[in-house]
């Protein structure tokens, strides 16, 4: 499990994209339940390290904690660095990557992992207004500019701003588990759960409808995921044809509207594995798998184990409470 975290920043840093790092990171959320990290900011050269916005922090440790960090977070650099990014730096996440690490960058961020060479053969991305520059400067990497995070094995780089949450909170919920995710989320008053292939921006917006937003409908099919729900049915309850409906879900969420079912299907699975003690097949028919097999198979293609093997490292069911759990209502 992750315990210790380390944030690095230079001069010219983002404070915002800094502070979500600090936020996801760093907090004491152990009334919560929570475990801490140990958690630093660390710079090359301790001391006074300017920001992008006009005022300055003082950070206290050089990288040395970085190299035996659990986490490696990147924080951006300025566009003038992009090309000359400091070796020292370089040299930390390559070790990192090499000891099995986490690293997550956000926004520009990415450019000082490309630097390292980490990124080569890999898919990544970065703010979609870098995107053409990143791939230009770094022909190896297979840049999205369409997404809002990428997860290639251990490193995950990701957009602009509040991207970089989303990116946060999909790695806290591969170390903490999906209730403890959402528990930070909640904290933060965020969503908890952004896809990475939903897109930065709707590039060419539909005509005018009604009513664009897709919230009521997302909202609905995660209170029936039980059923089996098809294209034809949502598009009627957003108001749409099937043809408008499935585009307009694309071009929001990144995925088709069966995939993101799936996805919210395999979380509500995760939750129930966590918070109770219900076996596969009632877990597989709650969540809307329909079978312990299919729900096997989904844990196996998306997150690499199987549904007992995920009870077993995040649940947080106490023995004593487990006989007493509540069925759930059918």
């Amino acid at each position: 499990m992750m315990k210790s975290v380390a944030v690095i920043v230079q001069n010219g840093f983002a404070p915002f994209e800094f502070g979500l790092a600090c936020e996801a990171f760093g907090l004491d959320r152990s009334d919560d339940g929570i475990p801490n990290f140990d958690f630093r900011i660390v710079t090359p050269l301790p001391g006074v390290v300017a920001s992008n916005m006009g005022f300055s922090i003082n950070v206290e440790h050089d990288l040395a904690f970085a190299d035996g960090a659990d986490l490696v977070v990147v924080t951006p650099v300025p566009r003038d660095a992009w090309a000359q990014i400091d070796r020292r730096v370089a040299d930390v996440i390559r070790r990192a990557h090499e000891r099995g690490a986490w690293i997550l960058t956000v926004c520009s961020g990415a450019f000082v992992v490309a630097a390292s060479g980490i990124l080569d053969g890999r898919r990544a991305t970065t703010h979609w207004m870098y995107a053409d520059t990143m791939a230009r400067m770094y022909p190896a990497i297979e840049v999205d500019p369409d997404v809002l995070y990428v997860q290639d094995g251990r490193i995950i780089t990701s957009a602009g701003t509040a991207a970089g949450l989303d990116a946060c909170l999909h790695l806290l919920r591969q170390e903490l588990g999906a209730e403890m995710a959402n528990v930070i989320a909640r904290r933060m008053v965020v969503p908890p759960q952004r896809d990475g292939g939903q897109a930065q921006f709707i590039d060419k917006p539909l005509p005018a409808v009604a009513s664009l937003s897709l919230a009521p409908v997302t909202d609905w099919m995660v209170e029936h995921l039980r059923e089996d729900l098809s294209v034809d049915q949502l598009a009627a309850k957003a108001h749409m044809s099937p043809r408008t409906f499935a585009r307009r879900f694309k071009a929001d969420f990144g995925a088709t509207p069966a995939a993101w079912l799936a996805r919210q299907r395999l979380i509500h699975a995760q939750r129930l594995l966590e918070k109770t003690d219900l076996g596969l097949d009632r877990i597989a028919w709650e969540s809307g798998f329909g079978s312990a097999a299919v729900l096997r198979q989904n844990f196996a293609r998306t997150l690499g184990t199987t549904p007992t093997a995920y009870r077993a490292t995040f649940s947080c069911l106490r023995a004593e409470d487990a006989a007493s759990t509540p069925e759930l209502v059918a």
